[in-house]
């Protein structure tokens, strides 16, 4: 039908297209007028043809209807954590994420009354204990936990432990679980590209994989999980999504292990605004829209002020209805792999994934992604990164609106300041310069506070 229907116009070439671009832009020059240079050093086209393909990707296995609204609880209180999870649960939570803070903590009391077999559970240890990870899938079996000991170690600058300690430790529990976590999302929040984000994702993986033995572990069985921060670059970030599911099959067909992976996506903090908040909502929105069309399979908001307020009832709502209105009012759960078919979509893909492949086997090459972080070349790429993001902020290319563009001289926010908005500085000894992140918009609007009346 669908030939019948196109079998009467001619089809018309890449060629055919550009020559009537260039004949339209009246002597311009094409590549100077329409063709952009991104930061991760891509030429973004006028337009995608067929004809810049010599075969279509195979269509992703991703399933864009099942993905599941999530919400994360850091539990100082196990009685009120419960009763809150009841809460969100039952005003359309599909999974959620515990964050919990001591060893304290009972699991049976803090998912006392909710359904185990019909939510997803997340725990996000701020400690490292098998006995207490052991203690989760004693009463969850389908629990997933974050077990990222070179996440800490990025992030804080020290293992939970030490180096054998926490690697030990961390092989123990994957023999008794069949899985492990990676956390990304402190790259992009930190300031580094996406060709970054995925090549530190891929080398960071590589370094638990390494540390495996096969006698030890059921490698086809082995369940990745992948937590990234999206941000607003809206088809790049649809691609990048993409981008590590490929990579991460790459990788895993290497070490003959399960090629699938779970990827939980959350909005990025680095271009929330203290000014302005509500447009945080806007970045949400499109974030979350990115991160369905990518094939993440659990999304977490952002509430739209979390940069200045604490963690409140009213925030949260929002963040969580702004999911539901995507999933049951948008239909961003109708079709399971929108993209597929997308030239634009495929190209970026494609070259985000040779990029970040490249970069990975140079990672490797020099010794792989610890060694790297012990050197400091991590983070100082990292760091160059942010700085060129932060000039094109500075200079107006890179906008948010609200804060560089278009500001409100008469939004004052001095007094609705619950929480520290901006770095903290805790001198301390390191094993390895941290990995910070840090917003856009800091240094503008520490100014405007100043400022205030």
């Amino acid at each position: 039908m669908s030939n019948k229907l196109f079998e009467d116009f001619d089809s018309v070439s890449a060629k055919q297209w550009k020559q009537k671009i260039q004949f339209d832009l009246k002597g311009a020059n094409y590549n100077d007028t329409l063709i952009w240079k991104t930061n991760e050093g891509i030429n973004v086209k006028p337009f995608y043809h067929a004809d810049d393909f010599e075969s279509l990707n195979n269509i992703s296995n991703t399933k864009s209807t099942q993905w599941k609204i999530c919400q994360d609880i850091f539990v100082a209180d196990v009685k009120k954590s419960n009763l809150k999870a009841i809460d969100i649960v039952e005003r359309g939570a599909e999974s959620i994420i515990f964050i919990i803070p001591s060893g304290t903590i009972s699991i049976k009391d803090l998912t006392k009354n909710l359904n185990i077999e019909n939510t997803l559970f997340y725990f996000e240890l701020q400690f490292l204990s098998e006995e207490y990870i052991n203690k989760i899938f004693t009463e969850i079996s389908k629990a997933i936990v974050f077990t990222d000991v070179i996440n800490h170690l990025s992030k804080s600058g020290n293992w939970f432990n030490n180096f054998n300690d926490d690697l030990t430790l961390f092989r123990s529990i994957v023999k008794k679980t069949s899985s492990f976590s990676i956390d990304s999302s402190l790259y992009q929040n930190a300031g580094a590209n996406m060709v970054q984000q995925l090549a530190y994702t891929l080398a960071h993986a590589n370094e638990y994989l390494n540390t495996l033995e096969p006698e030890e572990v059921n490698l086809p069985t082995l369940k990745v999980t992948f937590k990234v921060s999206i941000g607003t670059n809206y088809f790049f970030e649809i691609a990048k999504l993409r981008a590590l599911r490929y990579l991460w099959k790459t990788l895993a067909t290497e070490y003959k292990i399960n090629p699938n992976c779970h990827i939980i996506a959350k909005p990025t903090k680095r271009n929330k605004t203290l000014y302005d908040y509500n447009t945080n909502m806007l970045r949400t929105t499109s974030e979350c829209m990115s991160a369905v069309l990518g094939g993440a399979n659990t999304i977490c908001n952002l509430a739209y002020d979390a940069v200045y307020h604490k963690t409140n009832e009213f925030g949260e709502r929002i963040a969580r209805n702004q999911l539901l209105i995507l999933k049951h009012e948008s239909y961003f759960n109708m079709v399971n792999n929108p993209t597929d078919g997308s030239y634009y979509i495929e190209s970026i893909t494609n070259q985000l994934s040779e990029k970040a492949l490249e970069l990975f086997k140079n990672i490797e090459n020099n010794g792989g992604f610890l060694k790297q972080l012990k050197a400091g070349t991590i983070q100082r790429k990292i760091k160059e990164s942010a700085s060129i993001e932060r000039r094109q902020f500075e200079n107006g290319e890179e906008i948010l609106l609200g804060t560089n563009k278009y500001p409100n001289p008469n939004d004052k926010m001095k007094h609705e300041l619950e929480i520290y908005p901006f770095i903290k500085t805790n001198p301390r000894k390191t094993l390895i310069e941290p990995i910070i992140e840090q917003r856009l918009s800091e240094h503008l609007e520490q100014k405007r506070l100043k400022n205030e009346n």
